[in-house]
């Protein structure tokens, strides 16, 4: 399983369950990576996109007591693994909340990180790879700027490190 995050550089995803950014790229960059695959997100997360479901995905929400059409829905993070089960691993990606992020981080194993090099307020977070002994940058994209939000960026792939490369 994979994830799909962009961070600002405290590892900020979201301010009053709003992204911090709109940047094409990174936007084209999600659409790329997660186009006829399985994407996996909560309720707000799920919400808070501008057409529902997206188009050429299939849909796992994570909801406690809501429906919705066109997705599977799952009752809980074991309910939201066995569904992802049916698929092949390489095909799906979680894309958020922050709480979906942290309970299922320790199932991925790639990570598809954009690096937002900005320091605007955030109060939602995503864990800080580069701090975690289980994570390693396995391939790193070239800065670019986005001229709208005046902000340089970065598309960065980490992988789990095997139990071997932990010690």
């Amino acid at each position: 399983m994979n994830l799909i995050v962009a961070v600002n550089e405290s590892w900020g995803i979201g301010k009053d369950n709003k992204l911090l950014f709109n940047l094409p790229a990174d936007m084209k960059h999600f659409r790329s990576m997660t186009m006829n695959k399985v994407v996996i997100m909560g309720e707000n997360t799920y919400l808070s996109l501008p057409k529902r479901p997206l188009k050429d995905r299939t849909h796992i929400v994570l909801s406690f007591n809501k429906e919705f059409e066109g997705v599977q829905m799952a009752g809980s993070i074991d309910e939201c693994l066995k569904k992802a089960r049916r698929y092949k691993t390489d095909d799906v990606f979680v894309c958020g909340g922050a709480s979906i992020y942290q309970q299922m981080l320790p199932y991925c194993k790639k990570a598809y990180v954009t690096k937002i090099f900005s320091t605007c307020p955030a109060d939602t977070f995503f864990p800080n790879l580069d701090l975690l002994g289980d994570w390693k940058v396995t391939a790193e994209g070239k800065i670019m700027h986005d001229d709208n939000e005046n902000v340089d960026f970065q598309f960065v792939e980490y992988t789990k490190k095997t139990k071997r490369e932990r010690v």
